[in-house]
């Protein structure tokens, strides 16, 4: 006779484990630290990385 496996479902919440947020385009920005601030054509830029996928993008003010 077949041994009998049991199926274990993972856990919906630990799978999506926030990117699901970043796939619909909420990201959680936060600054960068090594590279806080730069000027570039005489304005205010940041670097931004998002917490939870590490995605970057670059604001002016």
């Amino acid at each position: 006779m077949a041994k009998i496996v049991p199926f274990k479902r993972p856990d919906p919440i630990k799978r999506a484990e926030g990117l699901t947020l970043c796939k619909s385009g909420f990201h959680k920005w936060k600054p960068e630290a090594t590279t806080p601030f730069d000027s570039r054509q005489g304005k205010l830029v940041t670097r931004l990385r998002c917490g939870r996928c590490g995605a970057s993008k670059t604001e002016a003010r």
